[in-house]
């Protein structure tokens, strides 16, 4: 199918969805007061960026000298802009502005961010504003990206960076087919009409008919080897996954994911434009642009983010091996070491701690905040007591069926090849797969925010699946709508039911049980 035409309605109603995303993150940002969580690292982090340009020793130590820090700085940058700009705790305990609006502000904004890219790019993909209106949707009222927005901590940043990369991708797979099918044009004489362009732009959307079919007169004339020119938007997807290992090594296993499907991609728009040798018609046409946006650039990028480190003096190793660039080279080069060190033996016991199948159920939340109000307390009108917490959880109705969701999305890709259905599959493995392979590593639920988005997407090609085509019978249209219009409402009633215990609201301590699912959940 083409793309959607109502344009205005599209961006309309895309920008809808994020400002409702925008009002649940913002509203009462700075509760709870104080630092909780991983938040006691990041925070101070971020000011020692702002105020020496590299991460400071604790507290407790005084700040008196450098910090070694395990995650790369940008996102540390990106609260430290945040800090800057409504305040900060410094290193005497002193608060400047409003210190929490401080350090959680850029959170909030990256998610409501993601939740408009999201579903842009799920319109652009499944070619429906309907649809991508259901992905931003998901992702608006999912608990995991809502309490991630509301923190001070780095993973809201790298699933932001996977998202604006992962559009990037979609961007340049379009463009690139249409520059395909100009140039085929172009080369053989043919005014490119409406459909000749959709014949190559559109391949692996149901039309797999070679060019050279359609155009047999002087088939032989058509160079199906056409150089495409520059490819933006592919170099923008390798800047924005250079940025996301700017915020945490993790991102790399999605560059990996995301480069193979760009070339293999590539393939296919050449084997659909006739190429006898499409694999290695994309080495040769497309491998350079390739070669230059997955694998220097995001390395570049990755090293521009430490340019703090750099241009100071101070930061953790900086003059360890002596003065000069080769050697601030050679201290960074170990700094890396160091910290590939620290992950790769981080086993500490953590009563939050979770295996990473134990995420696709949501098995085990973390309990980021957790206090029990007296009665006659703020807000507290119970006898028995009350309770607040803050849990990071996401929403069952999202990731529990979003799992299973995966087994219709790998039956799509096997019966149409439905590139689709690729990409999900491509990108939910890659972030979540290589967590298999540290059976003994302390992890968390949050880490598997990265996955989200790419569950979403498996549940908007079923949802598109389950509408049928526009061709489809008004029965099985209506059956359709419904299912996927009571589907969205289960979801936005279970982020309703959820909402007080990931927000900090005071509730009775039995309204807090009754949330309490499973045992693992408290």
């Amino acid at each position: 199918p083409p793309m959607p035409t109502d344009r205005l309605a599209g961006w309309l109603a895309s920008l809808a969805i994020a400002a409702v995303a925008g009002v649940l993150r913002f509203w009462q940002l700075t509760e709870p007061r104080g630092i909780y969580f991983d938040e006691v690292y990041y925070t101070h982090d971020a000011y020692g960026l702002l105020t020496h340009g590299y991460e400071l020793s604790d507290i407790k130590s005084g700040c008196d000298g450098p910090g070694f820090v395990v995650h790369p700085p940008l996102g540390k940058w990106l609260m430290a802009v945040s800090e800057w700009l409504f305040g900060y705790t410094d290193c005497a305990g002193i608060r400047h502005g409003s210190p929490e609006l401080g350090w959680r502000f850029a959170s909030a904004v990256a998610g409501t961010l993601t939740v408009l890219v999201l579903a842009r790019t799920a319109r652009r993909m499944f070619r429906s504003t309907l649809l991508g209106c259901f992905a931003g949707l998901l992702l608006a009222f999912d608990g995991l990206a809502f309490v991630q927005s509301r923190i001070g901590i780095l993973d809201i940043f790298l699933m932001t960076g996977l998202v604006l990369a992962l559009a990037c991708l979609v961007l340049d797979r379009d463009h690139g087919r249409v520059r395909l099918a100009a140039s085929l044009a172009d080369a053989s004489n043919i005014p490119l009409s409406g459909q000749a362009s959709k014949d190559v732009s559109e391949a692996g959307n149901g039309n797999q008919e070679s060019l050279s079919s359609l155009y047999k007169t002087d088939s032989n004339k058509l160079r199906f080897g056409a150089r495409l020119g520059a490819r933006p938007w592919r170099l923008a997807c390798g800047l924005c996954l250079g940025a996301s290992l700017g915020v945490k090594w993790s991102a790399v296993y999605t560059l990996v994911g995301f480069a193979a499907l760009a070339i293999a991609w590539d393939a296919g728009a050449r084997r659909t434009a006739g190429a006898r040798r499409p694999v290695l018609a994309a080495v040769r046409r497309d491998g350079p642009q390739w070669f230059v946006s997955f694998i220097p650039l995001p390395v570049i990028v990755f090293f521009a983010t430490w340019t703090g480190w750099f241009v100071t003096d101070g930061g953790y190793n900086r003059h360890r091996f002596g003065d000069g660039v080769w050697a601030a080279l050679h201290g960074w080069w170990y700094y890396q070491q160091q910290i590939f060190h620290f992950h790769e033996h981080l086993d500490a016991s953590h009563p939050y701690a979770s295996k990473p199948l134990s995420w696709l159920v949501l098995a085990r939340p973390v309990a980021y905040f957790y206090s029990t109000p007296k009665a006659g307390e703020p807000g507290c009108t119970s006898p028995a007591g009350c309770s607040r917490e803050i849990l990071a959880i996401g929403n069952p109705a999202i990731w529990w069926v979003g799992v299973l969701a995966l087994v219709g999305v790998l039956a799509l890709w096997v019966s149409r090849r439905d590139w689709r259905a690729g990409l999900v599959l491509v990108g939910f493995t890659t972030s979540f797969l290589p967590w298999l392979a540290f059976p003994n590593r302390t992890m968390f639920l949050f880490y598997a925010l990265p996955l989200l988005p790419f569950l979403i997407l498996g549940l908007t090609a079923l949802a598109g699946v389950a509408l049928g085509p526009r061709t489809a019978s008004d029965l099985r249209r209506l059956v359709g709508s419904l299912t996927v219009g009571i589907y969205t409402i289960v979801v936005v009633l279970l982020f309703v039911y959820f909402y007080p215990i990931m927000a900090a609201q005071v509730i009775p301590t039995s309204a807090w049980r009754v949330r309490m699912w499973f045992p693992g959940w408290i």
